[in-house]
Formats: structure tokens, sequence, C-alpha cells
């Protein structure tokens, strides 16, 4: 059976959701978890619903909207489209970690160099697929 993607769709103006809302529904894989309508009420609803991805409107300034920090650090497995409602515009954010690797001496000392994060120097950066900002 197919993994569904579960949405939860909180464009403004209403207008708006009903587009997002109509151009998701029937598509398969994709779950409607709910809609907000009231922006200081995503991320209740994130929390309640838990779902894969968010839409959310995308303002005149085209920055990345406030919400999306506040509800991808709470849930950082989520992803966030940003519909523009003026603008033939989409984006999609999500949140991404470096794993960082270095050479430590292999000694007392070493290892508390490493605990204190003195004398440790970065060699490798590790990227894992849809994690450091790869498409996923």
């Amino acid at each position: 059976m197919e993994k569904m993607t579960r949405i939860l769709v909180a464009n403004r103006p209403k207008l708006m959701r009903e587009v997002v809302l109509a151009a998701l529904a029937g598509q398969p894989g994709i779950d409607i978890v709910g809609e907000v309508s009231d922006e200081s009420e995503i991320l209740d609803q994130v929390r309640a619903k838990l779902p894969d991805l968010l839409v959310i409107a995308l303002d005149e300034s085209e920055q990345r909207p406030a919400i999306c920090d506040r509800v991808l650090r709470v849930h950082p497995d989520l992803r966030v489209i940003a519909v523009a409602s003026r603008k033939d515009r989409t984006l999609c954010f999500w949140a991404s970690f470096d794993i960082h690797c270095a050479d430590i001496e292999s000694s007392t000392a070493g290892i508390l160099n490493a605990v204190h994060d003195t004398g440790v120097r970065e060699t490798t950066m590790v990227k894992f697929p849809g994690v450091n900002g790869a498409a996923v």
C-alpha cells in the first residue's frame, strides 16, 4: 500500500485555501488532515495533526514566513510549501542539518579536547540524501 502524505492547508485568504484544497483533492497518496484559517493556530494544529507537509501563504516580500521558523524548530521533519496568491511563485522550505567529522587524538587528552570543543578541527562533512538540502 502506498504511503499517504499527510497535508495541513493553512493558506489565507479562504479562496486560496480552497484553490489549494481543490488542487490536492483526490490526488493519489495525499491525505488532507486539516485546514487552518487563523495563522495563530498553525503550530497547535501541526502538533495535533502531525502532517508531513504544511501549505501556507507567501506574503508579498517573498521572504521566508516567520511561521516556517517556529514550525520547523519544533517539527524538523515537516516540509512547508509557501504559495504566493498574487504572484506565480511557490517555495518549499525544510529543515536540514550537517553532520561534521573530525580526527581527534586517540588519547584521554584528545577525547577531553573534543568534549570541551578545543583542538578539534573539522576534516569532513558527511551529507545524507534528503537531509542536507537535497531534494526529498
